[in-house]
């Protein structure tokens, strides 16, 4: 019995090995909302249990940044990038402890919305990628920020629906 839970504990672990995070930038849509609260397709978006985590700041549902504190410019102009957890992942994974390991398709970059075009999305999505699947970026992907095709990508290595999302909305913290 005990040799099978422990092959059942290492076959999870390889499962988790092979997880997608997928972080969208829609950062050139204005978004229309209140500064105090999402629209309910905004809330609708998050599920899953993945979790952001910045020095002062732990987005583990769908929210917008507030602007005290100065969160805003924090997130923007001076906080690299957050920590990552899901609580969905099988025992003994690292995303579960958010010590997260694996090839980084292009470095992180921080929202910087412009001043003056309202609130932006940034989505994060969790995808469990295939054992075969070898995820690169194009060319045309890997220079542009936020401008490729999300689906088309999600498409070529059969990555599936998110196993969990998470989006927050911020804008320039000038405005």
């Amino acid at each position: 019995m005990k040799v099978q839970e422990e092959n059942k504990l290492r076959n999870m672990a390889a499962l988790g090995s092979f997880l997608v995070l997928s972080i969208c930038i829609l950062g050139l849509f204005h978004v229309e909302t209140s500064p105090d609260s999402l629209s309910s397709k905004d809330s609708s978006f998050c599920h899953g249990g993945l979790e952001v985590i910045y020095p002062e700041l732990d987005i583990d549902k769908c929210l917008i940044v507030p602007k005290d504190q100065k969160l805003r410019e924090k997130v923007s102009k001076v906080w690299k990038a957050p920590q990552i957890y899901f609580s969905g992942a099988h025992k003994g994974d690292a995303l579960q402890s958010g010590q997260t390991h694996g090839t980084t398709l292009t470095d992180y970059h921080p929202p910087t919305p412009p001043q003056k075009s309202g609130f932006h999305r940034y989505q994060l999505m969790l995808f469990e990628q295939p054992p075969e699947a070898s995820v690169s970026l194009s060319p045309p992907e890997n220079s542009s920020r936020g401008k490729w095709d999300l689906q088309a990508f999600v498409t070529r290595f059969n990555l599936g629906e998110p196993v969990a999302a998470l989006q927050f909305l911020t804008q320039n913290c000038k405005d």
